[in-house]
């Protein structure tokens, strides 16, 4: 049987897309090519971005407001962030994984980090780790880096220290701070990262920062000088109930369909349209005379 054209398309497509290694990104940043990033946190949200070729998938620490419902990021344990990793791993196909190490998780020590730097590996079957800041955030990815785990960095707005940076807001605007948030780069890049992201930081310095780094740079609100970029699912498709970040684009607006969607079955199910007749299973009449029969002895003898 000949395969269907659709189904040929698809065989072709996913053999070309070999699994991206750092190796990988390396070569994209040498050639110009744009990185493609997506922060997913389960299952279907990972076989989507599977399907839509993105290179790199992030389990962010983001999980916790946008999958779990706190506040902000700080709350989100390891455990439940071991959990969301696997789940998005068994999505995936090609893409590399990456686990983002929670607050609390790494700051105590190099032991700790490389501890829980390896449950992502171990137990959620993540390629690789993230961590947020420079400073003793730079040991810590340096003993996780010859623990033998890749580590990808993240500077700029590092929402497990928004308290300390005075809120979701954007960094190095100023000469001063903007040398601050470079030269944190510089030490993660020492410390042996693979990458890092740059969040919320004005173009300038990005521009700034690119010829300094040999690593990739994924943005997110960091201009279009970075290497790639990286979106937060739900905000991208526009899942996300909350107001975006000034540099969400949100390419669908899936919420508002979902909404649609369950508004519809709320309103067939209080009008009795749903379930029709060809969402019914049968019984043979011979077997339902039998249960009619059964039923109207039993109702008997309860005296109903």
């Amino acid at each position: 049987m000949s395969a269907h054209p659709t189904d040929t398309a698809q065989q072709t497509g996913a053999l070309a897309r070999r699994p991206v290694t750092i190796t990988r990104l390396q070569e994209k940043k040498a050639l110009g090519e744009p990185i493609v990033m997506v922060t997913a946190y389960d299952y279907p949200s990972a076989t989507v971005v599977d399907d839509a070729g993105v290179d790199l998938v992030l389990v962010g620490d983001s999980a916790a407001m946008v999958v779990l419902g706190y506040p902000n990021t700080t709350p989100v344990s390891m455990d439940e962030m071991v959990m969301l990793s696997g789940a998005v791993r068994r999505g995936l196909k090609t893409p590399m994984l990456i686990g983002d190490m929670p607050f609390g998780s790494y700051e105590a020590s190099n032991e700790q980090a490389i501890n829980n730097a390896q449950r992502f590996i171990k137990e959620a079957g993540c390629d690789a780790v993230k961590l947020e800041r420079g400073g003793a955030s730079a040991e810590r990815a340096k003993a996780i880096v010859d623990s033998g785990i890749p580590v990808m960095g993240h500077i700029g707005l590092t929402p497990q220290s928004a308290v300390q940076l005075g809120g979701f807001r954007a960094q190095g605007r100023t000469a001063a701070r903007a040398q601050a948030v470079i030269e944190e780069a510089l030490q993660l890049q020492d410390a042996g990262c693979f990458a890092i992201v740059l969040e919320a930081v004005p173009s300038e310095l990005t521009a700034a920062l690119m010829p300094l780094l040999d690593i990739p740079a994924i943005g997110i609100g960091a201009g279009p000088s970075a290497d790639g970029q990286v979106l937060v699912y739900h905000d991208l498709l526009g899942i996300w109930q909350g107001r975006p970040a000034k540099f969400v684009r949100q390419y669908e607006q899936v919420r508002e369909a979902m909404v649609r969607g369950v508004e519809a079955y709320a309103s067939e199910v209080r009008n009795r349209s749903y379930p029709g007749p060809e969402h019914e299973y049968e019984m043979s009449p011979d077997e339902a005379r039998q249960l009619i029969t059964w039923t109207g002895e039993l109702k008997s003898k309860l005296g109903k």
